[in-house]
């Protein structure tokens, strides 16, 4: 918490100002909030917890040798910040070995955190309402489904189309604040390609202590080293036929 709320703090002066944006190798953009904020917690981090390792999407990996790493985005969701859409997120993680076992969703501008911790149920506080829960779904044909942008799919967006001609509805965008929104109930189902650990480590202690499920598209829990894919449900009794729908065709 206290490394979310380093973050908060360079962040909050930045939103809706004229911040320039940079472009990474991968062609993402990065601002001075994400460095910034990503410095601020590790400072915090290295003072507290100076014997367990870093990883960061900006600034890379410090003590990797270490059993605990803390994992680390300061805006997932970039494009939203730099668009003034306040559906980003500070996402702090917590590794045992390569098992989130802490994770945090914090949006310093609207003043919501979910915390979540293995074997615990996931909290929130946010002044917007919602109460942690995910929501009974007994069919694919009730689902409202999620994914932040169909860019990020590529070869993969005929199978998600697929699973998305199954669904009551679906929507784009959010990035971790859907997440968010399934562990209140407001969303059933998220599923999204190109993940990297410090995009999904977070969310999944806050969905599994909110009742839900995350695993990748062959509904295995995802792993460090996996291929990016994530599936996340808030009735766990839909995920075989979320999988199924995925199904490779191909083989």
């Amino acid at each position: 918490m206290a490394a979310a709320d380093a973050a908060g703090s360079v962040i909050r002066p930045l939103f809706r100002g004229s911040v320039a944006a940079d472009l990474k190798a991968d062609q993402s953009p990065v601002t001075i909030a994400d460095r910034g904020a990503e410095l601020a917690m590790r400072a915090v981090l290295g003072r507290l917890c100076p014997e367990c390792g870093i990883v960061g999407e900006e600034f890379g990996v410090e003590r990797p040798e270490a059993r605990l790493r803390w994992v680390l985005d300061p805006i997932d969701g970039t494009r939203a910040f730099i668009t003034g859409r306040p559906t980003f997120g500070t996402l702090v993680a917590l590794l045992d070995g390569d098992a989130p076992v802490v994770g945090i969703i914090d949006q310093p501008v609207t003043g919501e955190r979910w915390i979540g911790v293995a074997g615990r149920p996931t909290s929130f506080v946010g002044p917007l309402g919602g109460r942690v829960g995910t929501r009974a779904c007994a069919a694919l044909g009730l689902a409202e489904l999620s994914c932040t942008s169909p860019e990020m799919l590529g070869a993969d967006l005929p199978r998600w189309r697929r699973l998305a001609g199954l669904v009551r509805r679906n929507y784009w965008g959010g990035d971790c604040y859907a997440y968010g929104l399934l562990a209140l109930g407001q969303i059933d189902l998220i599923v999204e390609c190109d993940l990297k650990p410090w995009d999904w480590a977070a969310l999944l202690p806050v969905v599994v202590g909110a009742g839900g499920v995350v695993t990748d598209w062959q509904g295995l829990p995802p792993r460090v080293e996996g291929d990016g894919r994530i599936i996340a449900v808030g009735d766990p009794g839909l995920l075989a036929a979320v999988v199924a729908a995925l199904g490779d065709e191909a083989g």
